[in-house]
């Protein structure tokens, strides 16, 4: 099986993260643990029954609000309802790579996070290490400039733009865009006739204050917190995909965990889709909660000017759209950051679509990727 170019990622992921300050390093190695309740409708409701006889699940997610599922989840105890006795403890995660990290080593059983890095972590592996389950988010990313620099798309030409980190799901989806203008970058060291700054995304909104970037490519909240610092959303991704759909945000498992443990992550996929009913039916509540859980983990809430804006651009949906995963991969291969993977096996919507059924909504497609 094809696997991703080792030097070329390797090489650049590390140049990234040499890049990170202190606190971030610290935080991306295995994940913040986040053990404690949070609330009272996080702890396990007395008398109830462990699943299988398993003690704990342990669940990992981004402090984004394109991971709301599992924030929302989180914060409003649906997930520890649906898991009975078996306990939900959670770690908290900055980038992919240490997530992915995490799952292999068995510091975490299931995870919210993007394609791209379960795209890698599943080639990686050759095809062994883990299965995307289901959606969770689609959209939420915009290319956000300094109007006083860019005033349109082809002015991004010559300029400097942020995305979070090489090959990550935004920093594909931009070498992407800038192909499709005909401008050349390369995908290594982001020089080119645009100069690609892989910056994390907590020190974006500094970089750009410091006038050190021009722009960037990123999701929210980071693309809200730029417009509040007086940047203009120039582009929103979703506008570049039919229906104005993507997957962003999508729930993996270890393959060893789902084996061995079908029912607890059957109980996991019923809290999400319970989660993001409530979501869907409950808008502004769910935003509260979501930044209540971002609060406890990072000890600090985003404004409204931010909230609510970055909010409005993220759709909720139990559909991991299988297709657009296709796609990404496509344009990582494009780029020259991955050689063309064979994503067959990555879904195994088969739970996922059972805890569907069973709460009378419509079930969901693999695009032909999933378990044979």
């Amino acid at each position: 099986m094809p696997a991703i170019r080792s030097n070329l990622v390797r090489r650049g992921i590390a140049a990234a993260v040499v890049a990170l300050p202190l606190l971030a390093l610290a935080a991306c190695s295995y994940g913040s643990d986040s053990k404690d309740s949070s609330s009272s409708k996080e702890k396990v409701a007395a008398g109830s029954s462990k699943i299988d006889g398993v003690d704990t699940v342990k669940i990992g997610y981004f402090g984004n609000l394109t991971h709301a599922t599992a924030l929302v989840g989180r914060q409003e105890g649906l997930f520890q309802k649906a898991l009975g006795g078996t306990k939900a403890e959670y770690s908290i995660f900055n980038a992919g790579p240490s997530e992915i990290e995490a799952l292999n080593s068995g510091s975490i059983d299931i995870g919210w996070i993007g394609p791209s890095p379960a795209i890698n972590g599943f080639t990686k592996s050759q095809g062994k290490s883990l299965r995307i389950i289901g959606g969770s988010a689609s959209g939420g990313v915009k290319l956000v400039v300094n109007p006083k620099k860019i005033k349109s798309l082809k002015d991004v030409k010559g300029k400097k733009i942020a995305t979070p980190q090489l090959g990550n799901t935004q920093d594909v989806a931009f070498l992407n865009w800038i192909a499709d203008q005909g401008w050349k970058v390369d995908a290594q060291s982001g020089k080119g006739d645009v100069s690609v700054v892989r910056t994390d995304n907590k020190i974006t909104p500094d970089a750009y204050k410091s006038g050190s970037i021009d722009g960037a490519w990123v999701p929210e909240p980071t693309a809200s917190k730029l417009v509040a610092e007086g940047g203009k959303v120039l582009l929103d991704e979703a506008s570049l995909w039919p229906d104005k759909k993507f997957v962003i945000t999508n729930i993996i498992v270890s393959q060893k965990f789902l084996k061995e443990h079908p029912k607890v992550v059957e109980a996991v996929l019923k809290g999400s889709v319970d989660t993001n009913k409530w979501i869907n039916a409950n808008p502004d509540q769910a935003k509260a909660a979501a930044n209540a859980q971002l609060k406890v983990d990072s000890g600090k809430e985003l404004p409204a000017k931010v909230l609510d804006p970055a909010w409005k651009s993220i759709q909720i949906t139990n559909d991991p759209l299988a297709a657009t995963l296709n796609t990404e991969a496509e344009h990582a291969v494009k780029a020259g950051l991955l050689e063309k993977p064979d994503l067959n096996g990555i879904y195994d919507l088969t739970l996922l679509n059972k805890v569907l059924g069973a709460a009378g909504e419509s079930t969901v497609a693999d695009a032909g990727l999933g378990v044979k």
